[in-house]
């Protein structure tokens, strides 16, 4: 036996990484911030031209919270999500925004996806399901985007379950 008879064992069938959207990119965040910081300060200037003193403070305190949610928001989109099929392993990586690393590996053909579907919305859960093992996978995704995904990752089981094929060449 050659050590080329098992190269499609190790061929990624399906790779994905998901990311959380943000639709809000740093020169986005600028502008706006900047247009937070002007409005605020002229409002803060016209209630302390009227006595209002104390007002002005708390308008500068509105920026920096506003500020700082935004920053939480951009630190938490650090997280994803890999996920890799080969035909003798689907691999589940999950790093969260803070760099902890959780890491599954799963027999392809012991894995069922499993999905939460609401009448109206849509799919709302994903599961990849293995030997009594229910693992979330794709919570980023809106409910559309769930079922473009279960759909190829699906389709990227039936074809880990089916081995792997040679192609021949003329």
């Amino acid at each position: 036996m050659s050590p080329n008879n098992d190269i499609n064992a190790d061929l990624a069938i399906f790779s994905a990484i998901i990311t959380p959207h943000r639709s809000l990119g740093s020169a986005g965040f600028r502008v706006l911030m900047a247009f937070i910081g002007t409005i605020s300060f002229g409002t803060g200037m016209a209630f302390l031209t009227n006595g209002a003193w104390p007002v002005f403070g708390f308008c500068g305190l509105e920026v920096l919270l506003v500020y700082l949610a935004f920053r939480a928001n951009f630190h938490a989109a650090r997280a994803y999500e890999e996920v890799t099929v080969t035909a003798s392993e689907l691999t589940l990586r999950q790093v969260s925004h803070r760099g902890r690393v959780r890491q599954w590996t799963l027999n392809p053909l012991w894995v069922r996806l499993d999905r939460i579907v609401h009448e109206e919305f849509g799919i709302e859960r994903l599961f990849l399901i293995s030997r009594g093992q229910r693992l979330p996978i794709a919570g980023f995704l809106g409910p559309h985007e769930k079922a473009s995904f279960a759909h190829a990752l699906s389709a990227a089981l039936g074809e880990a379950k089916r081995g792997p094929t040679r192609t021949v060449l003329d």
